[in-house]
């Protein structure tokens, strides 16, 4: 550790140092120091520590941007999880936030599906009936609806 500042404990920030690395590789690479915030978050009651190199921001606005960045990766994760795009068809902005939005509606139509026609299946498990029976000309609920016990026919013989 080079240097250690004054901190503000009732913001949450615990530590705000600027150390330098002191690996083989790290001098070998000439990595300059670089600034470690640590921060209580009071409503996970879990502690971080932050690594940046913005040495004239404040303690507090760097702690703050790296929770809302979190916010970001967890909404890209929901994204991967339940949007199901497995490869972008364009690579411009406009394609992807475009294939983004269209995959969002479709979601939401799912969802809005299930929540008016109680319907019991998983949005993933909708999602891949409608996908399977894509060009078959079928009742859209009747995707959802369980299928009906097959008639008994009373002339055939049973066995007891």
């Amino acid at each position: 550790m080079l240097k250690r500042h004054e901190v503000n404990k009732s913001q949450g920030i615990t530590s705000d140092q600027i150390i330098e690395y002191t690996s083989d590789r790290s001098v070998k690479n000439n990595l300059r120091p670089v600034r470690r915030i640590g921060f209580y978050d009071a409503q996970t009651q879990k502690h971080y520590a932050f690594i940046t190199n913005h040495f004239d921001w404040s303690a507090k606005t760097i702690a703050d941007i790296y929770k809302q960045r979190w916010q970001v990766e967890l909404f890209f994760k929901w994204i991967k999880q339940n949007l199901k795009i497995k490869s972008f068809i364009g690579n411009t902005d406009n394609a992807v936030m475009t294939q983004v939005f269209v995959a969002l509606c479709v979601y939401l139509i799912l969802a809005y599906l299930k929540s008016q026609n109680c319907i019991s299946q998983s949005l993933q498990k909708m999602s891949r009936l409608i996908h399977v029976n894509l060009f078959s000309r079928r009742d859209l609920m009747g995707l959802f609806k369980p299928p009906r016990d097959p008639e008994v026919n009373s002339l055939q013989w049973t066995l007891l």
